[in-house]
């Protein structure tokens, strides 16, 4: 079977859930719509709300601070701008996150599941036309299924691959043959994508999608595979297209 994409996942809210999608247009320049089109701020953010721009993940709360968020997943209703987020132990909730109210009743929700003795979540924010990624360009997370099994067996655990928080997840491609494609390209569907750099990873992916308790070693399996914590890679999309789970992955050199 040649390499093909199996997955695609969004995160709307940086940290705070993920979705599954069956297709996505990917657009020159741009990153995945409506991933990490939000973060929640926490009480020491320096996030300027008069004049939003991009911030570093350290302005905003993370998994690696707050595990339990690992267990939030959402639904999305682009077309009433408005998300549905899902946590084993709190009840659902749906808001509009631009809606100032909505955002208030979303960080009451969330309040309960973040680690307080590492920052409150203070607020939910948005700098329009930017990506809240962690890189300071727009990029798109791309995680090779055979890497992600490497780590799960040297461990000895069955691992969720959603661990990662990747956008793109790629299927029969030779374990972390993915480092070797920096600075080169490829084609997803009829998307085409440049690899810009490998991935460092932190505490988040050491903690379970299911529980949103820490149970896994992983960094450790990464620097005993690598001799760095390191999974996955960014890229940047410099050819637009239509993407879909089963698409041919074509590597253009």
């Amino acid at each position: 079977m040649t390499a093909h994409l199996a997955e695609i996942w969004r995160h709307p809210i940086k940290s705070h859930g993920r979705e599954n999608l069956m297709h996505v247009l990917l657009t020159e320049g741009k990153a995945m719509p409506w991933d990490r089109r939000w973060a929640v701020a926490h009480e020491r953010s320096c996030f300027d709300h008069e004049r939003p721009s991009w911030q570093p993940f350290t302005e905003f709360k993370r998994v690696a601070q707050s595990p339990s968020l690992q267990a939030i997943t959402v639904r999305c209703d682009m077309p009433y701008q408005r998300i549905t987020l899902s946590h084993p132990k709190l009840q659902d909730l749906t808001i509009d996150p631009d809606n100032e109210d909505d955002a208030l009743t979303f960080i009451q929700w969330v309040m309960p599941i973040s680690h307080g003795g590492r920052l409150l979540p203070a607020r939910l924010v948005r700098a329009p036309g930017t990506a809240m990624t962690d890189t300071s360009y727009p990029s798109i997370s791309i995680i090779n299924m055979n890497s992600h099994r490497e780590v799960s067996v040297r461990l000895g655990q069955k691992l969720s691959p959603q661990r990662w928080r990747g956008n793109l997840i790629l299927e029969n491609v030779p374990g972390f043959a993915e480092r070797e494609w920096i600075g080169k390209r490829l084609r997803v569907g009829l998307a085409e994508l440049e690899i810009r750099e490998n991935i460092t990873r932190c505490a988040a992916t050491q903690t379970s999608t299911r529980t949103g308790e820490r149970d896994a070693d992983t960094l450790g399996a990464l620097k005993e595979i690598l001799g760095a914590a390191e999974m996955g890679v960014y890229a940047v999309v410099v050819k637009t297209g239509d993407v879909r789970p089963g698409d041919t992955v074509e590597f253009l050199g």
